[in-house]
């Protein structure tokens, strides 16, 4: 009987998972940057039922500049580390550990919740490089790495993609394409909700491990699940979806940022899920992201094996890289 009612407890959660989920605008993806007024872009997973409503679908501050702090080193905090090598995390509050396994440096960033704000909002971490922060317990965020990025004195700047105008993106959101980490912490009846999204597009490659709660992980350190691993999906992108900058591939967009039709974006006559088929559109950039990251979420309906889930105060490892 136990077995039977963790059963129905657990369809019942995906089922209502499935049906909040919202939709993209047409008018933001055909921007290539997050709109206010549609969060739906985001992997709807992290809107679980009976949640508030979700940070990311305030509208971003574009106006107001964020609060230059000091420039925090690449180096992994010198808190005490849990079993799992990340660090442990005061009470009240959980940890997250940023991983840089790439050969370039890049330059991670949050767009901050408002009603949970952290300390910094981007770092730098240079090739093999680690840091590990302190996030409250209830926390709804986007997570992404820029690249290519060059800031003043006064930490203004720009990046060759996620770029947000500024060392410490506040609740700016990065430019797309770009390969996101999304949380929404406590979400519902204590389980966190969690994914890595390229509706959006990639920049880079990124998976995320989850430790010490009572789920179990469904990816390894080295970024495999049952699925697959990690690659990279600039590799191996239609020239069609190419961004290029300097003569090399640096994302590669989703078919919705290039087109920019309903078709694309699911929007419109094509919003209903039997209507929204990437294997319709000009280029499938679904299925070249699922073959990149099986795992992530490849377009706006993509729930059924990416949605992830964490019960247990779980702290998080969220990894730029590629499977060795």
């Amino acid at each position: 009987m136990a077995t039977a009612a963790v059963l129905v407890t657990c369809l019942a959660v995906l089922a209502a998972v499935l049906l909040t989920r919202g939709g993209p605008t047409a008018p933001e993806r055909a921007a290539g940057v997050p709109s206010p007024a549609a969060p739906a872009t985001t992997a709807g997973v992290t809107t679980p039922p009976a949640a508030p409503p979700s940070a990311t679908s305030a509208p971003p501050s574009a106006t107001k500049p964020p609060t230059r702090s000091a420039t925090p080193t690449a180096r992994p905090s010198a808190t005490a580390r849990s079993k799992s090598g990340s660090a442990a995390a005061p009470a009240g509050k959980r940890t997250i550990t940023l991983v840089n396994r790439l050969s370039q440096t890049i330059w991670p960033a949050v767009a901050a919740d408002p009603k949970h704000p952290v300390e910094a909002t981007g770092w730098v971490l240079k090739p093999g490089a680690s840091l590990s922060f302190s996030i409250p317990d209830h926390w709804d965020v986007r997570l992404w790495a820029r690249t290519g990025c060059s800031f003043d004195a006064a930490g203004n700047g720009h990046c060759l993609t996620g770029d947000c105008g500024h060392f410490q993106c506040g609740s700016t959101w990065g430019e797309f394409p770009s390969t996101l980490a999304e949380f929404n912490l406590n979400a519902w009846q204590g389980m966190d909700f969690y994914d890595v999204s390229l509706v959006e597009g990639n920049n880079l490659p990124m998976w995320i491990n989850s430790y010490g709660g009572s789920s179990r992980d469904k990816l390894d350190a080295n970024g495999c699940s049952a699925a697959g691993c990690t690659r990279d999906a600039n590799a191996t992108c239609p020239a069609k979806l190419q961004r290029i900058r300097g003569g090399h591939v640096v994302a590669c967009l989703s078919a919705c940022l290039v087109f920019k039709t309903d078709q694309t974006c699911c929007t419109g006559p094509y919003a209903a899920r039997p209507q929204c088929v990437p294997s319709s559109w000009p280029v499938d950039s679904a299925a070249v992201f699922k073959k990149a990251e099986p795992f992530a979420y490849s377009y706006v309906n993509d729930d059924a094996t990416s949605v992830l889930t964490c019960s247990g105060e779980c702290g998080y490892r969220v990894t730029w890289g590629v499977s060795p």
